[in-house]
């Protein structure tokens, strides 16, 4: 195993405890073609439960919005003493890949003693694929402003020219120990190309510095209908210390059969940084989802981890039930919660998509 050497702050797991979670209130109405009014009460159903349990903050254009976004939450019986409101102006709702990272010192003896935790600033060009995109990246360093928390934009050198990195937080999970999951669709692809010039070496040094990871899990690709080109919080996740979930598809038929055994293949041949091989859970695949023709992104992968509970996008699908059922027992201590999402996939995201943890630190 060839560990890559990790820089002095880590971004933890995301069953770390956390302060708060952030959302960015949608208005972009060409996202919902034909649904745009239900995704509110969508919205505001994630809130009402995530309230429950840890304070949302929520972004919006202006006052205006804030009003009639506050009527709707009252309406759906969200707890107004948990949300607070910021007039930051978004292109779109995913802060998932727009928001900071919150980095922290680690913890493991012979770390920095004078390291402080930080927020990561990634580059966001739209996916490489939306022109519409500069108010989105501005969005990590506006909320690092607000959280009173140090900035740091990861640069690179190529050919003579320095160059942001470029990263969404959709195209990354950790473990919070050292170990790193992506997919080579979106991070060394020339299509949607995040990172023009950048090889594989260079992609693991530059993680490896900014996010504390020692090894990088590769899978290759994401599934049918994810226009980020890869995004690997559809397809593989960890839920704690040495256990991953993956998304499988039974049917052969299916356009996400095949690289979906693919990645499941990878997973298990894969070690964790003791060597020891990990625990891999199988999670079903809904039922193809489709609207107007276009087939949409749904997986039960992109739940979201939360104080005390654990929300999960369901389809009104056979599979609904099991995949509650797979990942009840994989999180002791959290309530999991189905949310309703066939409405919220044709925007191209779910629940994990649209939310920003950020976990518990000290200035």
């Amino acid at each position: 195993m060839n560990l890559l050497e990790p820089g002095p702050l880590r971004l933890p797991a995301e069953w770390a405890p956390r302060s708060s979670t952030w959302i960015a209130w949608p208005h972009e109405r060409s996202d919902w073609p034909g649904k745009f009014s239900p995704v509110h009460w969508v919205f505001a159903e994630v809130v009402r439960i995530l309230a429950e349990y840890e304070q949302v903050n929520i972004l919006v254009d202006n006052s205006l919005v804030e009003e009639r976004v506050i009527d709707r939450l009252v309406k759906s019986d969200v707890d107004l003493s948990f949300v607070s409101f910021y007039a930051i102006e978004t292109d779109r709702v995913w802060l998932r890949d727009t928001g900071p990272m919150i980095v922290l010192p680690d913890a493991e003896p012979g770390s920095d003693p004078q390291a402080s935790a930080r927020a990561i600033a990634w580059n966001f060009n739209g996916w490489a694929k939306y022109e519409n995109h500069k108010r989105d990246a501005r969005i990590a360093a506006t909320i690092a402003d607000h959280l009173k928390l140090p900035t740091h934009a990861p640069i690179y050198d190529f050919e003579g020219r320095r160059m942001r990195f470029t990263l969404e937080g959709g195209a990354i999970d950790v473990d919070g120990l050292g170990t790193l999951l992506t997919t080579e669709e979106c991070l060394l692809s020339p299509i949607q190309e995040r990172n023009p010039g950048l090889e594989r070496t260079a992609v693991e040094r530059i993680l490896a510095a900014e996010l504390g990871v020692r090894q990088i899990i590769w899978l290759n690709r994401g599934i049918a209908g994810d226009d980020t080109h890869g995004h690997v919080d559809d397809i593989a996740r960890f839920v704690a210390p040495g256990v991953i979930v993956a998304a499988y598809e039974n049917s052969s038929s299916d356009e996400n059969h095949e690289p979906l055994v693919e990645n499941l293949d990878r997973l298990r041949r894969a070690r964790d940084l003791a060597g020891e091989p990990f625990e891999i859970v199988a999670l079903p695949m809904p039922r193809p989802v489709y609207f107007d023709e276009q087939r949409l992104p749904a997986s039960y992968a992109n739940f979201y981890i939360a104080s005390k509970v654990v929300l999960v996008p369901t389809f009104n699908d056979p599979a609904d039930r099991i995949a509650l059922e797979t990942l009840e027992p994989l999180f002791p201590g959290r309530e999991i919660v189905g949310v309703y999402c066939r409405d919220l996939v044709l925007g191209l995201g779910t629940l994990h998509c649209m939310t920003r943890d950020v976990p518990i630190f000290v200035r």
